[in-house]
Parts: structure tokens; C-alpha cells; sequence
């Protein structure tokens, strides 16, 4: 018998990777801090939680950088980054979607739809708990709990993955047996 009755699953970090080395080079080659400056909690926390726009996003950081056209366009580029779907973590997900529901569980911004239509992913999982659409971002428990009534289960009843421990850490709050993601082994030791 299957030990969850439904499987909660992060996108960024698990399914979908980003291409850090790009990112570093883009870095270096305009010499300015793009990662730490994009993801200050006060830049970032807005579109994830659905208030602004990417676009707005975008426009902060280059403010924040200096606001002159050499800010824009590395943003320009930062954002452009290319991202891939981890193949091996979309078929164990959907070897479990064949017993259960599988829900996506993202602190996402606006532009989530258009990202999961790139990926292939628009249609793969039962449902997506996206931050920008319901207003409240991991680590706070109301996200799970959305997830966990989406799937139509108890929190109890569900297995929540993510690469972050905090993320991790407050879904076992609610009761959710937690994988924190590191590597395809983390998820297939319990999945597999």
C-alpha cells in the first residue's frame, strides 16, 4: 500500500533547475550583485506573493542596482536565464500520480503559467498551489493547508518535498511526512 495519500511537491530546486553557471557569469561580467540583490526578501517577497508583476520585479532589482541602462540589461538577461525540467523527477512523480495526486507547490510570481507552458508541465500535475495566486508563501502554513484541501486530503496524510529545510521544517509542523530535496536519491528513497 501507498504510505501518502497524496504527494506535494515543489517546483524550483526539484523539478525545474535554473542555470547557476549563467548566472555567475552574468554576474561577473556586468560586476554587479544580481543574485543577492534579486532575492532581498524586500524585492522579491512582492511578486511571489502576487502584489507586482515579474516585470515590476525586474524594474526593482534595476533600480536597486543603480537604475541605469548597464543595471537593465544585466537584469534583462538574468531573468532570461534558461531552466530545464529534471526528466528522472518528473517520471517518479508521475509514477506516483498514478496512485495519488500529485500538487505543485511553488512560491511562484505571475509569470508561473508561461513557465510550466515551456517546461511541458502546464497539464502534469492534479493541481498547482502557486504563491502569486493565493496570496501566502512558504514557509507559512496556510500554503500547505491549501495544497492538502486541493488534494483533498489531510496534511497528515501527505508527503511535501522541497530543497529548502525551512519549507521542509513547517509542512512537518502541520503533521506532513518532509523530504528535504538534495538530490533525485532524496525523493527516490521514499518514492521509488
Amino acid at each position: 500500500m501507498f504510505p501518502f495519500d497524496a504527494v506535494l511537491s515543489d517546483l524550483d530546486g526539484v523539478l525545474r533547475h535554473f542555470d547557476h553557471a549563467a548566472q555567475a557569469d552574468i554576474e561577473a561580467r556586468y560586476g554587479l550583485p544580481l543574485m543577492k540583490t534579486a532575492f532581498d526578501p524586500e524585492l522579491i517577497m512582492p511578486p511571489t506573493l502576487g502584489q507586482v508583476t515579474e516585470e515590476q520585479w525586474a524594474e526593482s532589482i534595476a533600480v536597486a542596482l543603480g537604475g541605469d541602462e548597464r543595471a537593465r540589461a544585466a537584469v534583462a538577461e538574468f531573468i532570461r536565464v534558461e531552466f530545464w525540467v529534471d526528466e528522472q523527477v518528473r517520471e517518479l512523480l508521475a509514477r506516483a500520480q498514478q496512485r495519488v495526486p500529485v500538487i505543485i507547490v511553488t512560491n511562484a510570481m505571475d509569470t508561473l503559467e508561461q513557465h510550466l507552458d515551456r517546461l511541458g508541465l502546464t497539464y502534469f500535475a492534479d493541481d498547482v498551489v502557486s504563491s502569486a495566486r493565493v496570496g501566502v508563501a512558504k514557509p507559512d502554513p496556510r500554503i500547505y493547508e491549501i495544497a492538502a484541501e486541493r488534494a483533498g486530503v489531510t496534511p497528515e496524510r501527505c508527503l511535501f518535498v522541497d530543497d529548502r529545510l525551512p519549507n521542509v521544517e513547517a509542512a512537518r509542523t502541520l503533521g506532513m511526512t518532509g523530504v528535504h530535496y538534495r538530490s533525485f536519491h532524496d525523493l527516490a528513497a521514499v518514492l521509488g
